[in-house]
Formats: structure tokens, sequence, C-alpha cells
């Protein structure tokens, strides 16, 4: 009797601490408790975060993908935007794939579905709407459907860089461009609030604050005092409970949204930020999913991270602050590449300009054109997933720049090449183009018969 009495005891006592733990989990103090499987590489880092993302009793809404996505799916001109499937003609299509719904082609907690994009489908997934393809470009025919998305082809939503006329528009290029120059990025200048140049003497920190000399040194010397940007900018931050003004020894993001509105929006968006936009705890290096150095796993991710504080060195951001975290092969091989070798260092020495000099922020952060009330600015774009998977997002801002289109879908084709951090030539070569020069020449002759 006493046995079942304390077998039933301890059946009571598990049942009270299950319970115990799930409230909790429940109550968002360990979600991880409740998750199925592993999130995605382009969502782990805001995992504990479920309600970004999930709606109680609903499921997750296309409102929460739209939320981060949106923007970026309007300015690449999204090749397959929901308005296109809600066409009456296209209704049959989406008995087979419903692409009005992220989540249709994009499912979280399931790694053993998920593919390099974060798809969920399989690879053939195309051909429930271009099973004519063949007949209708004969070049097509013998293609796998597996291989639409393979470089050099289609993106479902971004073919910025792949539609048609743009290649044909970039046919028998030099594969180095003599005129390889980085466009000139617009430095922070705002006519009502900037001033004359400061000194070393000018700083005003004021007698409550502790200082060295070292760091009014280091502020003296940037682009911040030369636009009499004094230290009270950045350091002094608004209660708007008391409406008082309140000195903070470390300033965050929000002080550099002051100035640097759109620096610190692509910040937000990007790998390094995003923990930050939903507000959660900086990420850290340890956090990575990719191979990082052991010795920067504690380093939280904010501006400073990069950039240092006072100094705000944007040659030293754009490769030794990556590398002091980074630790993949791609990552450790660009000292031996020919874009630190023959362009960066002779660059960095003095020997030439700055302008051609090929950084990890050159292709990873490039500078882009961007529009706001009529006007077009260059800025650096802080947010990585505009330049990752797939790489062709890389294509227009970066890489021709300085090479040929047909040498930069053979590169980016090549992934032995991009493990070296492209020491070399491709050995890999993307039809694309000459795909297109047939449909080119195919459409003149069809042109010149129906003149005759």
């Amino acid at each position: 009797m006493f046995k079942v009495l304390k077998a039933y005891g301890l059946w009571i006592l598990l049942v009270i601490a299950l319970t115990s733990y799930l409230s909790y989990a429940l109550s968002g103090q360990a979600e991880e408790a409740l998750m199925p499987g592993e999130t995605t590489h382009g969502h782990f880092q805001i995992e504990m975060a479920c309600s970004e993302c999930h709606t109680k009793g609903m499921g997750v809404k296309q409102d929460a993908c739209n939320r981060c996505h949106a923007e970026e799916l309007k300015r690449v001109d999204d090749s397959h935007p929901v308005i296109k499937f809600k066409d009456p003609r296209n209704a049959s299509r989406l008995e087979h794939l419903d692409a009005t719904k992220c989540v249709t082609c994009h499912r979280e907690h399931q790694p053993e579905l998920t593919g390099e994009m974060g798809l969920t489908l399989p690879g053939d997934y195309c051909y429930f709407c271009h099973q004519g393809i063949a007949e209708e470009r004969p070049s097509h025919a013998g293609l796998g459907f597996d291989s639409c998305a393979t470089s050099g082809c289609h993106n479902f939503h971004d073919n910025t860089a792949l539609y048609e006329r743009f290649l044909v528009d970039h046919l028998d290029e030099a594969d180095f461009k003599e005129d390889a120059v980085l466009r000139v990025r617009d430095y922070y200048d705002d006519p009502a609030r900037r001033k004359a140049p400061l000194k070393l003497e000018d700083a005003n920190m004021g007698e409550r604050v502790e200082y060295t000399h070292r760091i009014l040194h280091d502020w003296s010397t940037t682009a911040h005092a030369a636009a009499g940007v004094q230290c009270t900018y950045c350091h002094e931050v608004k209660d708007e409970a008391r409406g008082v003004f309140e000195w903070v020894d470390r300033p965050d993001h929000n002080s550099c949204r002051n100035c640097h509105e759109h620096e610190t929006k692509t910040f937000l968006e990007g790998r390094h930020g995003m923990r930050l936009a939903q507000g959660m705890s900086p990420m850290t290096p340890g956090m990575a999913r990719i191979p990082m150095r052991k010795d920067a796993a504690h380093l939280e991710m904010n501006c400073m991270s990069c950039h240092g504080s006072h100094r705000f060195n944007t040659v030293s951001a754009a490769v030794d602050a990556c590398l002091n975290c980074h630790n993949d092969e791609h990552s450790r091989a660009y000292k031996q590449s020919p874009h630190y070798t023959k362009t960066y260092l002779p660059a960095s020495q003095g020997a030439a300009s700055m302008g051609q000099a090929v950084s990890c922020a050159t292709c990873h952060m490039p500078r882009v054109e961007r529009s706001k009330f009529g006007q077009s600015f260059t800025i650096v774009d802080h947010n990585q997933n505009n330049s990752l998977r797939p790489n062709e997002k890389m294509i227009r801002s970066a890489c021709i720049q300085c090479h040929s289109l047909q040498f930069t879908l053979n590169s980016l084709a090549d992934e032995g090449l991009i493990r070296s951090n492209f020491n070399g030539r491709p050995s890999v070569f993307v039809d694309s183009l000459e795909m297109a020069r047939e449909e080119k020449l195919k459409d003149e002759a069809r042109r010149s018969g129906d003149e005759d």
C-alpha cells in the first residue's frame, strides 16, 4: 500500500511540476520549451519573440511577414507580387500553390524540409505555373524545374539583375572595368544644425562628466568635430516624461539615428541589429550560426561595435571590425584575395584611391542610391540581407561596379571561388547571357521578317 501511495505521490508531483513549467512557458518566460523545431537562419535571432510572427489562436498572419519584408519586396520590384495572383486567370494555379501567402513556401520550425534560402517546398515548385516554358522558349527545353533558381537564371522575388533586357544590355563587357570606382556617399549635412568646425578646446562635456584627453583628442579628429557636432549631440538624451535632457555615458543607436536615419534604419533591419529592433538584447557573435572568433563571443552588436567610440573610423569599420568577429573560410581568406592585396591594401597605404578599395563592406554593406521626397542620395546600406542569400542580390549594388555581368555570374556560381574570397578566376560558366543573346537574335530576325 505504501508503495502505491508513493507512486501516486510521485506522479502528482510530476504533474504539478510539468503544469507549472508549461504555465511558465506560456507566460512568455521560456518559449523555447514550446518550440516545435529549429527556426531558419533568417529568423533564429528573434525566435524568442514569438508574438512578432504568431497571433494567438490565428497562427502566422501575412501582416507579420509584411511588417519586415514588404518594403524590401517593393524596392526590388517583386517578380511574383500578391496582386499578380489575384488575377482571376491565375485562380487555377493557386489551387496547386497559394502564392498569396509567404507561409506557403516559407514555414518555420521544419529544419528537415528547409533549404538554403529558407524555402520549405521542393526545388521544382516552378513547375506548377510554368509547365509549358519549353514551348514558349525553346532554349529552356530539357532544363529541369529544379534548376530555375540556380545562379544566373531566376529568383522568385528579385530578378533585378537577371531579367532578359538587363542581360542583353550587359553582353560582351570586359571582365575588369577600367573605370571601376565606388559610389561617393553623401555625408551628413544639415544646414540647420551644421556649425563651424570645432577644436579640442571647444568640447562641451561639462564638469559633471569624467573624461580623458584621449577621448577629447579622438573626437576632435573626426568628421563630427569638423561638422560642429558637439559631445552633447550624442550623449544628451531627452527624458520625455520629465521634459529634460540627461547625460548618457554610453549612447546607443537611437542617438546615431538623430543624424544617420537611413544607416540606423538599415542596421536595425539587418543581421547585426534585428534583435534591437524587436526590443530584445543585442546580438552577439556567440549567438551566430556561422563560425565566429571565440574571443569575440560576448561582444554586443551596436553602432559602436564596428565604428568605435569617439573616433568613428569608417575605414576600420569596413574591414578590421568585420574580421574581429567573423571566422568563416570566406572571411579568413580576404587578406589573401586580390580585393585586398591589389585594391584595399594599396589604398590604405596611400598608394591608390580609397574609391577603388574593395573592403568587406564594399560587397556586404554597399553604397546604394535611395530617394526621399524627390531627392536622391547615396548611403551605406547596413542591412546585409540585401546582399546575401541569394548572392545575386549584390550584383547591381556591388559586383558590376568593377566587373562584367558574365564574370560576376560565373564567380557567384563558383562555390570554391567564394570560399577563397575570389582569389582566382571562375571555373564555372553560366549560360544566361548566351541564352539572352539567342533570344535577342531571334527577335531581331522576326522583326526583320515582318518588315520584309
